[in-house]
């Protein structure tokens, strides 16, 4: 086989420079409550080739890819000086998950890895796989990760290779190159996936978003969104998980539900973003879907709109588990505007854009679950009723 080295290092060179450097859009026409961008913000695709291939013909005589990626998901996201900075889920095609760092000058595009992925510090228990962090920078003055750390059930027999255990692993920096890993975070569940730490304390200790699950997979007699405090962050530990916002029949979060990135402060309460899972006949469906808590009592929720915030649409419905959508970082501005990172269908990074006064108008004007058809249906002849009443009062104009 003639292999021409230099000819294809080159190649793939100038072929991933034009995927880095594409210029990202916003979809129009849009809803008045973000916009959607053309086109993914991170793929398997912008993972330097450098971290694929060995370069040297010596030892790769064929220049093949020696270590594969399959996916770049569900990446938490912090403003760093002028650099918005995701720490994206990236998932080799040995099905093993890693962290790595990209920035961008503007946040929709031309996002960039660091050099290296970030090495996170074992505990005495070796991670088999870990994903999915959230970024916080909490008032303490540290920087922490929290992201699942899963290892294989010790219970499970011999024959089932599938069976894990999910728990909360925790590191902190300074400078988001050094991470001191800390202990797993201790809680009354068994499982533990999605944990979120909230940004300021909470009557003086560390404040955990949590969502208790009986099993790996299905939640069990875990009820939805749960909360608890703990006195230390070195080693967290959690007694009591109260839940927050609960699983509820027949909604977009039957199934499960969990936080999504740490909650934004706000002059009218907390916003949240958080995922919904249901059931259908062609597996599970992950949406968005945000609520308000009160100021002073994150605990209490406010506001509640019906239904998604953001749902898989077109090509985001395809990937590696389908019909999924699910974040777990967003970046806010001072003047106010909110960049939204999420993943679809487990296999690649977008952004939206909106603002504080859209995301708080959504949340507190768009009305609440009825949770019944009937209440549907009296909620829409209100609004047809209300515009009649509009375009009658114009025609008087």
């Amino acid at each position: 086989m003639d292999i021409n080295f230099e000819e294809r290092i080159a190649d793939m060179a100038v072929r991933q420079e034009e995927l880095l450097r594409k210029r990202n859009v916003p979809v129009v026409p849009h809803n008045g409550l973000y916009y959607r961008y053309k086109n993914p913000i991170l793929t398997a695709g912008h993972v330097p080739y450098t971290w694929k291939y060995d370069l040297n013909p010596a030892t790769n005589p064929f220049l093949m890819e020696r270590f594969g990626i399959n996916a770049v998901l569900n990446a938490g996201a912090i403003k760093w000086g002028d650099k918005f900075l995701l720490i994206a889920r990236v998932e080799g095609i040995d099905r093993k998950s890693f962290f790595a760092i990209a920035e961008s000058p503007n946040g929709i595009d031309n996002f960039r890895f660091w050099d290296y992925p970030v090495a996170i510090p074992e505990t005495d228990e070796p991670d088999t796989n870990v994903y999915d962090m959230r970024l916080v920078a909490h008032e303490d003055g540290w920087v922490y990760g929290l992201f699942c750390t899963e290892r294989r059930d010790p219970a499970a027999s011999a024959g089932d290779q599938s069976a894990a255990i999910a728990q909360c692993g925790i590191i902190r920096s300074k400078d988001l190159v050094n991470w001191q890993r800390l202990a797993d975070l201790k809680t009354p569940s068994p499982q533990q996936r999605n944990v979120v730490l909230h940004p300021e304390f909470v009557d003086n200790k560390y404040a955990f978003y949590t969502r208790p699950q009986d099993g790996f997979v299905e939640a069990g007699n875990g009820g939805g969104i749960g909360f608890g405090l703990s006195d230390s962050i070195e080693n967290a530990s959690i007694r009591e998980e109260i839940v927050i916002d609960k699983k509820v029949y027949h909604t977009v979060y039957e199934a499960k539900n969990g936080l999504g990135p740490a909650p934004i402060k706000t002059g009218k309460g907390w916003l949240h973003l958080a995922h919904g899972v249901r059931n259908t006949a062609a597996g599970l469906r992950y949406v968005l879907y945000m609520f308000l808590t009160d100021l002073n009592d994150v605990t209490k929720v406010t506001h509640k709109p019906a239904g998604y915030f953001l749902a898989p649409e077109g090509e985001e419905r395809i990937g590696d588990v389908s019909n999924v959508v699910f974040c777990n970082g967003w970046i806010v501005e001072p003047g106010g505007a909110v960049y939204i990172y999420y993943a679809s269908s487990d296999t690649r990074m977008h952004v939206a854009t909106s603002s504080i006064a859209q995301l708080l108008d959504y949340v507190m004007n768009n009305p609440a679950d009825g949770l019944r058809s009937a209440t549907s249906v009296q909620t829409i002849q209100q609004l047809i009723t209300s515009n009649y009443k509009l375009n009658e009062t114009a025609k008087l104009v």
